[in-house]
């Protein structure tokens, strides 16, 4: 028998794992978040909207303020469910946009936790856009541009004075919006590119999404090689001969250090997806085994590189 003592404790691990288990504390998940895009017409709604877009969250445009808390309750914090949500609220919506203060504050009451940015530009800003677009403001009725910008930005006062963050896109190009978008808002910086390497055959003409196109046809065409007309550029032996020619493995080495400031700007610039078409003839030997020689050392590079082959198998 076990003395008093030892019979406080688990006789055995299996029969203690359940008291570790209700000591260990789960990591908590990361709350849902959810923006409320407003202010005003014509200060870059859409623009941030489309930012937030390719940042994978929700976005909802033109909601009427009533459903904001029907759409919040969609809102998960894992899963599959909607995690970020972003609603763009403005003026468009007419007569039921007087109701987004007191939705606001019943959004707090019941614990839903949300930040308004509000988008603001000069009148003199406003007045240039809408007239480069020559389109009416949304609350310009039968007067003059420059009394829907005040009437708007009247209506809007108290709600600027809530907002969470506000940006100021005067002087930010839709570019520069963005970025503010990513830093400021969603808290990211900018997402690595997405490379696509694509092997074609010129015969069969070029790759529409092609952003560069790399032409191998100065190799000498392991097709006229009895012995490797049959294979592709993805078995060893084409490879070996292919990149094993006089420059070949030089070259796709000073092709990738010349395109690396290339991806540098596409990433300042916002370009995500980015598409380099490596051809040969038939797009079957020297295309296949260059396009992969070229995605192997942009991963060396840290780069996200997809490896396709469009006309393999065509012959």
């Amino acid at each position: 028998m076990t003395s008093g003592s030892d019979e406080t404790r688990p006789p055995t691990v299996p029969e203690g794992i359940p008291m570790l288990d209700d000591a260990a504390r789960l990591p908590e998940a990361d709350p849902p978040e959810l923006l409320i895009i407003t202010g005003m017409s014509g200060a870059g709604r859409s623009r941030t909207a489309a930012a937030l877009e390719d940042l994978d969250w929700y976005v909802v445009d033109n909601l009427p303020p009533r459903m904001l808390a029907a759409l919040a309750r969609m809102m998960t914090p894992t899963g599959g469910g909607v995690h970020r949500l972003a609603a763009v609220v403005d003026v468009r919506s007419g007569e039921f946009f007087a109701e987004l203060v007191a939705v606001l504050d019943e959004l707090r009451l019941q614990g839903t936790d949300y930040r308004i940015v509000f988008l603001d530009a000069t009148d003199e800003t406003l007045v240039r856009r809408y007239e480069s677009v020559r389109r009416p403001h949304p609350l310009q009725g039968d007067g003059r541009l420059l009394d829907g910008i005040t009437a708007e930005r009247r209506l809007l006062t108290h709600l600027r004075r809530r907002a969470d963050v506000l940006i100021d896109t005067t002087d930010l190009s839709v570019h520069d919006l963005a970025r503010k978008v990513r830093e400021v808002v969603a808290g990211e910086s900018a997402r690595p590119l997405r490379l696509s390497v694509v092997s074609f055959g010129f015969k069969y003409g070029l790759p529409l999404d092609a952003d560069h196109v790399v032409d191998v046809r100065f190799l000498t065409n392991p097709y006229w090689v009895t012995e490797l007309r049959h294979l592709t550029g993805q078995d060893a032996a084409v490879r070996e001969y292919v990149l094993g020619q006089d420059g070949a493995s030089a070259f796709a080495d000073r092709y990738v250090d010349a395109i690396a400031p290339v991806l540098d700007g596409y990433i300042n610039e916002l370009k995500p997806f980015v598409t380099i078409a490596v051809g040969c003839t038939g797009g079957k030997h020297r295309s296949v085994a260059m396009a992969e020689a070229i995605s192997a050392r942009l991963r060396e590079r840290g780069q996200s590189v997809r490896t396709l082959h469009r006309d393999l198998g065509r012959e």
